[in-house]
């Protein structure tokens, strides 16, 4: 028997099997088990969804003669029949390669025949936003007021592009990205099947780079079986894909927090000397700074989509980034996504971002620092001497009564340079408070 790719073998054949569309798959079913049939149905979504998949279990499902709840049984004649590509009630077109308004014209003349076995002659036209619109035009009334026994059944990858004519004589339903733990579930059984071992980072591997759509992980599944064989784990995965590991982006992180500057050179030599596209890169480490992020402000890693392994490397990083420097790390990366695009020297310009990432100094938010004031917790003058004059951001200031003019002076300088870096929209209050503390130290006024 020859070779069946995954995304064929494993093509569901009843609702149930539907992956991730389960509001879909109910509606469907409740409408078929108490017949409330529509004459046209509008299926959209991403690619690799099951929206093809879903209208050809429906066209079963509405000539089977022994459908059970609204699923087909796939045993009878008219199942056996369409399983086998012989059924000559359901019909299913491209709607790429038969956009003229000549193959309208046709299955205008093919809708008024009856069928021949099943109850409805039903039309599957996919990629239905390909029709011109002279097309359209001529399917609009046979679509508003069909013969009783014809059905129709769109689907698209770009809703936009239907005519609202179109979509307004349609029950539309919108297929979503399907969840990352669902891909990875239904690899699992896959696996189990063909007794292939494969880790949970691999999984989450190929699960992540199919984006939501379930025929690309199987297909990228194939591919790493027919590399790796029977026993497969993370590194042949990021080898035969060329990914990029995500341990690089873990390495900056840590960087910043250490400040080694010289990683920002390695890590770029790596991007280069690996062939990764420095794009995708960016794109990856913005993802992993949200990844921080959530983790931060959440204490888990439930906004989190990644191996098991991974997610605990995150938790590490609670109490060691505060909310606003990650917005400050967020929001400076998506300025250099944007200015990536236009360089010319792509390799230098990620060296000088890493390097700034890893030279963006704390910050401290105005209440950490109004709380400091009004404690007057100040340390003793031996202890300031000890300090270096250079510091992340200022935690303690001194009273004048046992301070030196010269640390009245670092002071000050680091007051100034520590407000500079908060936000500077100050109650009436707050700015006289800051004031008196700079004047206590023989500075000018806040402003």
């Amino acid at each position: 028997m020859s070779y069946v790719v995954s995304a064929r073998k494993w093509r569901p054949q009843i609702f149930e099997e539907v992956v991730g569309q389960e509001h879909i798959s109910k509606t469907i079913k409740n409408a078929i088990v108490n017949n409330r049939i529509a004459h046209a149905y509008l299926f959209a979504g991403p690619r690799g969804v099951g929206k093809t998949t879903t209208a050809r279990i429906l066209a079963k499902a509405l000539n089977c003669k022994y459908n059970i709840n609204g699923e087909p049984c796939n045993k009878c004649e008219t199942c056996n029949s369409f399983n086998l590509s012989q059924s000559l009630d359901i019909i299913e077109i491209d709607g790429a390669s038969n956009r003229r308004i000549e193959e309208i014209r046709s299955l205008r003349e093919a809708v008024k025949y009856s069928p021949t076995t099943g109850s409805y002659k039903i039309f599957i036209i996919d990629e239905v936003h390909m029709l011109t619109t002279e097309s359209f035009n001529a399917l609009l009334k046979t679509l508003e007021e069909p013969p009783s026994h014809a059905i129709f059944i769109f689907a698209t990858t770009d809703v936009h592009k239907v005519p609202l004519t179109i979509i307004s004589r349609c029950q539309r339903f919108d297929f979503r990205r399907i969840e990352l733990n669902a891909i990875k579930n239904q690899l699992i059984k896959i696996a189990d099947s063909e007794k292939i071992e494969i880790d949970d980072i691999a999984l989450t591997f190929i699960s992540k780079k199919a984006d939501g759509a379930l025929r690309d992980a199987q297909s990228l599944f194939d591919q790493v079986v027919s590399f790796g064989g029977k026993k497969i784990d993370a590194s042949i995965v990021s080898q035969m894909l060329n990914l990029i590991d995500e341990e690089i982006y873990f390495s900056i992180s840590d960087s910043i927090i250490n400040k080694d500057f010289l990683k920002a050179f390695e890590i770029s030599k790596q991007v280069y000397d690996n062939g990764w596209n420095y794009i995708d890169f960016t794109s990856g480490l913005i993802e992993h700074f949200r990844n921080i992020l959530t983790t931060v402000l959440k204490k888990d890693t439930t906004f989190v989509e990644t191996s098991e392994q991974t997610k605990m490397l995150y938790l590490e990083y609670i109490g060691k980034y505060s909310e606003s420097d990650l917005l400050r790390i967020l929001t400076y990366l998506s300025k250099v996504e944007k200015e990536l695009k236009l360089s010319q020297n792509q390799k230098l310009f990620m060296e000088i971002t890493l390097s700034h990432l890893i030279g963006l100094e704390s910050t401290t938010t105005i209440s950490e620092l109004l709380k400091n004031i009004q404690s007057g917790n100040f340390p003793k003058t031996e202890e300031l001497k000890q300090e270096p004059i250079k510091h992340k951001k200022v935690n303690n200031i001194p009273t004048q009564n046992n301070i030196s003019e010269n640390t009245k002076t670092i002071l000050k300088d680091e007051l100034k340079t520590s407000i500079s870096n908060v936000d500077s929209n100050l109650s009436d209050e707050e700015n006289s408070l800051i004031n008196a503390v700079i004047n206590e130290l023989g500075g000018r006024e806040f402003k």
